[in-house]
């Protein structure tokens, strides 16, 4: 009874509260009352922690929500920085010249254009949510204050969460730091910087007071220290980074995963990293690396397909024009089940849609051999192929059945179960579209079981959210900005140990080694364009020159920028005049280092002043932010 009093307590909520900023002009008295559900009420239900805890479930619905689904959100981060670009390339609107279709009255919240305005909205509603708990903290009966500071440092963290990431995409922005109970339309914004300083007192709270050993999918002590450690580097407060990264690396909770564990542990030919990304694996005890994920399962109610494979997987099963075909002119490559050589369940139908920059999938792996992380499929000693957890296009094998029919147009069996070339003999490319079907994977992250389906295409399973390897990353961060390199060396050996990776020297340590070190580990699980954002602002902020000795600051922040720059020397895109098939060009400016605030919020908050980013139309209506929070 208890469930199902939260869960109602919790959608009449969501029905009183106000949708933060959207269109109010059809709003009344009689939308914010709400209809009675017997003693299904706010007031009933937000009576103890399991209560408070239920409220909560919204938040942790909300961060599933970023990872899941056709275009999910988090492909528009990663389109957003140096690792991938939107790979769409059959029609105009996906988010390739940012120039032209980065605006704050474009459409910013679709599968067929960016997700941008999802951050937006999304962001805010997960501040609602934590919101209607610490407003109401003081409601509720609980067992002894451990439990009730427990409970607050739960909604402190999905509070900080989304300010986290909401400053880092959009920079200034109004802080709401109490539940609304009616429409608000005299929002200002709050500078970046005031926001990140009342969120690391919360957090500061919350590490002290979360619970330790919690669900994999809730709240945990080391997650909090995890988010407090970004806090701390976004401030320029590297000591205190230092510290609260070390207080989770050497808390005696969580630990790297260096030895087998979990499903396919006594599978001779997978390693550490294949047992550490499988979904069976993410949540379990054994899993002490996890800081915290989030949960998604076949057949339990709320959860949802991640369709990772389709967005990141290459569209190696094109067909028509677009085909992958053979040096003999053949459509080359199949998506039927039950075939030899079925790639539809081995590797995902994919579509290409977060493809990966040659950064991404060459540039960063030239350090050595024998990284497991991009360990190639092969061949033993008897024969057998063995799949690694590395994936590149000509691993795969013309499997088209046709190439082996006799009578068929497409017969050409001199070339059936033949590794796949990118060029024929007369070095004509293959295939039309070499950037939505040709590039390589790391097959190990992305490879989800989607047993529901034929067509597969990423089921259910658990995603990391925070995870230990990135917490000695971030505390390698630290030091290298204090400049201690032999420390932030030790930190990302620690990670490139388990990888079997070669270890660096201090001499190798700058910021590209980390950001590659980051990518190499972290591909899909880290905001990659909040990161960068991240570390743009604390180059501006210190005037530490960077790798190339260009020092940046902030009066010409979206003029001049890191984020910008290193883009520019790495994805082989953005800068080098690349169209599609379709013929649009991909383009980005220094400002993107900041997204655009939807006009519609802007304009229907009619009296106070959300501020635009410079680069954007609306700009020059902007107000000082404000400096301190009421």
């Amino acid at each position: 009874m208890k469930d199902m009093k939260t869960r109602y307590g919790l959608k009449t909520q969501i029905v009183l509260l106000a949708t933060l900023f959207i269109s109010f002009a059809s709003c009344s008295d009689d939308w914010l009352t709400p209809e009675a559900l017997s003693f299904y009420t706010p007031e009933n239900a937000y009576i103890d922690a399991d209560g408070m805890y239920g409220a909560l479930t919204a938040c942790e619905r909300n961060m599933r929500h970023e990872y899941f689904g056709d275009a999910a959100p988090i492909v528009t981060e990663y389109v957003f920085s140096d690792m991938c670009v939107e790979g769409t390339t059959d029609k105009s609107g996906p988010a390739q010249d940012l120039n032209l279709l980065i605006t704050p009255t474009a459409q910013l919240n679709h599968t067929d254009y960016n997700k941008i305005g999802w951050y937006w909205y999304e962001g805010y509603k997960g501040v609602k949510y934590a919101n209607v708990v610490i407003s109401r903290i003081d409601d509720a009966t609980y067992v002894d204050e451990a439990e009730k500071n427990a409970v607050l440092a739960a909604a402190y963290f999905h509070r900080a969460y989304r300010y986290y990431r909401l400053t880092n995409q959009f920079g200034d922005i109004p802080y709401l730091g109490d539940e609304v109970t009616a429409p608000k339309l005299d929002y200002y914004s709050t500078k970046r910087e005031v926001i990140l300083q009342s969120i690391k007192k919360d957090m500061e709270f919350a590490a002290q007071w979360a619970i330790v050993n919690n669900d994999k999918g809730r709240v945990t002590r080391g997650g909090c220290g995890h988010l407090l450690t970004k806090i701390n580097l976004s401030l320029g407060l590297f000591d205190d980074a230092i510290a609260s990264a070390s207080a989770v690396i050497d808390g005696g909770q969580h630990a790297l995963m260096t030895a087998r564990f979990g499903v396919n542990a006594s599978q001779s030919d997978k390693n550490v990293i294949w047992d550490l990304h499988r979904p069976d694996n993410k949540s379990i005890p054994a899993n002490r690396e996890c800081l915290m994920n989030v949960i998604s399962r076949v057949s339990t109610e709320g959860s949802d397909r991640m369709q990772i494979m389709r967005n990141t997987v290459p569209f190696w099963a094109a067909s028509g024009g677009n085909a992958i075909k053979t040096p003999s002119g053949k459509i080359g490559m199949s998506q039927a089940n039950g075939i030899q050589w079925e790639y539809v369940q081995t590797m995902g139908r994919g579509i290409g849609r977060c493809r990966a920059v040659p950064y991404a999938t060459q540039m960063i792996w030239t350090l050595d051999n024998t990284d497991l992380r991009h360990q190639r499929s092969w061949y033993d000693d008897q024969g057998v192929f063995h799949q690694g957890n590395w994936m590149e296009m000509e691993d795969l094998v013309y499997n088209n059945p046709a190439l082996n029919t006799q009578g068929n147009a497409e017969y050409s069996p001199e070339w059936y179960g033949k590794n796949l070339r990118l060029r024929g003999d007369n070095g004509i490319l293959l295939t039309l579209d070499t950037i939505r079907n040709w590039f390589a994977w790391p097959h190990y992250k992305l490879w989800a079981p989607d047993p529901t389906q034929t067509q597969w295409i990423g089921g259910e399973t658990d995603w990391y959210i925070f995870r230990l390897a990135e917490t000695y990353l971030l505390r390698a961060e630290a030091y290298f900005w204090k400049g201690d390199l032999q420390k932030a060396a030790d930190d990302i050996n620690a990670v490139r140990r388990r990888a079997q990776a070669r270890e660096i020297t201090a001499s190798e340590v700058n910021m590209r080694m980390i950001l590659d070190e980051r990518a190499r580990e972290l591909y899909m699980e880290e905001p990659r364009k909040t990161e960068l954002t991240r570390i743009a602002f604390i180059y501006a902020q210190t005037g530490k020159p960077a790798d190339d000795g260009t020092v940046y600051n902030l009066n010409n922040f979206s003029d001049k920028n890191f984020y910008y720059d290193h883009i520019m020397a790495t994805t082989q895109f953005y800068n080098k005049g690349v169209r599609t098939v379709h013929n649009d060009a991909y383009t980005m400016s220094a400002y993107h280092v900041l997204w655009p605030v939807p006009q519609e919020s802007i304009s229907t908050n009619v009296e106070g002043v959300i501020n635009q980013n410079k680069g954007y139309s609306g700009y020059e209506n902007n107000v000082p932010p404000l400096t301190e929070i009421n």
